[in-house]
């Protein structure tokens, strides 16, 4: 029987660009098993604990982008804290494919699992960039309102 644990930063690369280069469509099967039952996970849209949840919005991601890609340009680790920052390339329906820039950190409990994920990403800019003339107002609002 396989042991699902992460076992340094170049297994959670493998494992993680594998999710998002199946066809095009995420697949998260094999990834799952490396994640703790009492996951906690946090991006700018949601936060959701527990493995069963976390499934679920995995699911939705799926059934919602058409064509989902995921490149790795960075990585580093510190003991059991790994930072990804990665690009990624998404079509969701009725839309033209947009890339989002992001960044994600896992933290791996004592087994190897991993027990916390917070993703960092700017979904609305990096869409809005795509769309003529919306991209423009958007990021012009965002200096206005935050500097």
């Amino acid at each position: 029987m396989e042991e699902y644990r992460i076992r340094d930063l170049e297994h959670l690369k493998q494992l993680w660009e594998k999710t998002y280069n199946t066809d095009g469509k995420p697949d998260w099967s094999h990834l799952l098993p490396y994640y703790d039952d009492n996951i906690h996970f946090r991006d700018s849209i949601q936060e959701i604990y527990g493995l069963k949840d976390f499934s679920e919005m995995v699911k939705r991601l799926t059934k919602r982008s058409k064509k989902l890609e995921m490149k790795i340009v960075n990585a580093v680790q510190n003991g059991n804290i790994m930072f990804l920052e990665w690009e990624m390339t998404i079509l969701f329906k009725k839309t033209k494919t947009s890339v989002v820039y992001g960044a994600s950190r896992v933290k791996l409990n004592d087994t190897g699992k991993i027990i916390d994920q917070r993703d960092y990403y700017d979904l609305w800019g990096d869409i809005f960039d795509n769309i003529p003339f919306l991209g423009k107002l958007y990021r012009k609002f965002m200096r206005k309102v935050f500097g």
